[in-house]
């Protein structure tokens, strides 16, 4: 095989992976990669910002993996809320309504962005300067995803 010849073959086996991901997984499965992706990118950047401080400490490292296996617990929580919904409203005779999911994407949006401002703020501790309008436009993308009353606040200060 010609040395040329290497990269369009790299290209068409990265193609045919992303095509069979896609065609297996939909749009769903890519935001679950975007989601995973993102863990693994904060983990590596809040211990890199910790190391580079000298502050360091597997006790903080192991607290992270136990916060980000906290997550991966709301994540199926989650899609086991979608499947019961889609469960029942598939079997409501006469309702008329087509459900797929809702609540698993919005909280892998929440997370993405929640992890997207931690990398950010990790970057930052490691002496890379963030643009103001960053941090905003993830903490606006985060809020977004938020689906909440004004009235259970209220309620619980």
């Amino acid at each position: 095989m010609e040395n040329s010849n290497i990269f369009v073959w790299i290209k068409g086996t990265v193609v045919a992976v992303c095509g069979a991901f896609g065609a297996a997984f939909g749009w769903l499965g890519w935001l679950v990669l975007a989601w995973a992706a993102c863990m693994v990118l904060d983990w590596i950047t809040g211990s890199s910002a910790a190391a580079s401080k000298g502050e360091w400490a597997s006790s903080v490292a192991r607290a992270g993996i136990w916060h980000k296996a906290g997550m991966i617990v709301v994540v199926i929580v989650a899609a086991l809320a979608d499947g019961v919904l889609g469960v029942t409203v598939e079997h409501i005779p006469n309702l008329g309504i087509a459900y797929t999911v809702v609540i698993l994407p919005v909280v892998l949006v929440w997370y993405i962005f929640t992890e997207l401002g931690s990398i950010a703020e990790n970057a930052a501790a490691m002496g890379a300067p963030v643009p103001s309008w960053l941090v905003k436009l993830l903490a606006a993308g985060k809020q977004a995803a938020e689906i909440s009353d004004s009235s259970d606040r209220s309620d619980k200060q």
